[in-house]
């Protein structure tokens, strides 16, 4: 069973930052690709970044770009998303979740589909004061 472990949510200032970590203990994260979700209160999950374990493809959706930077320390086990210039609209709860679909960046098919990912956090909540 992989068990995958969000930390660095906390409350902080629009236009603050923040890196949000995704462990796993035991686990090698070899040839998965490893996504980022949110969820805010009344709405639905979306994803916000990804990045193959294997050759470090990254991938971000609109809401991610220019500020958001996802990176992968292998020899950690540990996957951070590193979020900067923090809108009120950022806030939600932060989720990580991994895929055995290595090359799931590679095949044109779009990766925030919760179906790809076997194994999700219990995820961190992020607060983002106007």
């Amino acid at each position: 069973e992989v068990q995958l472990v969000e930390s660095g949510g906390g409350l902080v200032q629009a236009g603050g930052s923040l890196r949000l970590s995704c462990a796993a203990p035991g686990f090698r994260f070899d040839d998965y690709t490893i996504g980022w979700f949110r969820q805010a209160p009344g709405k639905e999950r979306e994803g916000v970044a990804y990045i193959s374990s294997s050759d470090i493809t990254t991938y971000y959706e609109d809401s991610a770009k220019g500020r958001f930077t996802v990176s992968i320390d292998n020899a950690k086990n540990t996957v951070y998303l590193q979020m900067n210039s923090l809108k009120p609209e950022d806030a939600a709860v932060y989720y990580c979740a991994a895929s055995s679909i290595g090359g799931l960046l590679r095949v044109g098919v779009s990766p925030q589909r919760s179906h790809f990912y076997e194994y999700w956090g219990q995820g961190t909540q992020v607060t983002v004061s106007a």
